[in-house]
């Protein structure tokens, strides 16, 4: 189950979050949620290229990041439940569903863009679950939509 979603630029300043899984102890309180995102942002943006793509936390959690361009990925998953290469596999189609319908996507749609970036996300993702990653379908839900 993909517990949330967060996209970060190389200055480590969130872009768009979401959270599917309330029961993050971290993330009960608003200031220990910002604690916990900067710690993790922090992590993922010290790391080389040459270094894994995944990170085990201590509490059952496991996080796959993903940089494209100027933004970063990051996806908190179970540790035991979900496949790491399906994650990194959905983080691609994730992007090149964004760079279809913004024609090649930027910081900047993201931005300004909010709403019709969570409005993909969740055609995508269901209750922390992937339920479709089929960028035309997506795409088609979104055009009647918004």
């Amino acid at each position: 189950m993909i517990r949330f979603v967060l996209l970060v630029n190389k200055l480590g300043q969130t872009r768009l979050s979401h959270y599917y899984d309330q029961d993050i102890p971290e993330c009960e309180d608003p200031r220990t949620k910002v604690a916990f995102e900067s710690e993790l942002v922090r992590v993922c943006l010290s790391r080389t290229d040459e270094e894994c793509n995944f990170i085990l936390l201590d509490n059952n959690l496991r996080v796959i990041y993903r940089r494209y361009a100027s933004l970063y990925f990051i996806f908190g998953v179970d540790q035991n439940e979900v496949n790491e290469l399906s994650i990194l596999e959905f983080i691609h189609c994730l992007v090149e569903t964004f760079d279809r319908y913004f024609e090649n996507v930027c910081e900047l749609d993201i931005m300004f863009n909010l709403e019709k970036a969570h409005y993909i996300l969740d055609e995508m993702i269901s209750g922390g679950n992937i339920c479709d990653a089929s960028k035309s379908a997506v795409l088609k839900g979104v055009d009647v939509n918004i």
